[in-house]
Order: structure tokens, then C-alpha cells, then sequence
């Protein structure tokens, strides 16, 4: 299987400002900042390295990737990576 036909296994990348750090509460939903939705886990995780590191200043700054595809599709984990 060649890379144009793998299978996508989609990922996205968000993140805001939580309430208090210790929980995953934001502190205003309307200003979350929905980066993108990424192909894979590789991009998806420079996107939120690149992300992240712009928002070091800020302690409550906080991204995440999500692992859409395992919400859209919970066995493909059973035959792919992440």
C-alpha cells in the first residue's frame, strides 16, 4: 500500500486557555483555537509542537491532539498505529 492509499487516520489539534491547572476546563470555550485537522499523527503532532511552544509564556495555554479517527472508527487501532 502506497502512501496516498493508507488509510487516514485523522487527528485534531486545539487547544485554549484552562481555568486552573488541574483540569482540562477552559476558560472561555468561545476563544478556543481549533489549529487544524491533520491526516495523520506526524503532522498532527508538529502542529502542536508549533502550537505550544508559541504559547510557553503561558502557563494555562494548553493544546491537545485528538485521535478523531479513533472516535469515528474505535477498531482502527487494531490494525493501525496511532
Amino acid at each position: 500500500m502506497t502512501m496516498t492509499e493508507r488509510k487516514q487516520l485523522l487527528h485534531l489539534v486545539f487547544g485554549g486557555e484552562l481555568k486552573d491547572l488541574d483540569s482540562v476546563d477552559f476558560k472561555d470555550l468561545s476563544q478556543l483555537d481549533i489549529v487544524g485537522i491533520y491526516p495523520d499523527y506526524a503532522s498532527a503532532a508538529a502542529a502542536w509542537r508549533g502550537k505550544a511552544q508559541m504559547t510557553v509564556d503561558n502557563a494555562m495555554m494548553r493544546y491537545f491532539v485528538v485521535h478523531l479517527h479513533r472516535l469515528l472508527d474505535p477498531d482502527t487501532d487494531k490494525t493501525h498505529g496511532s
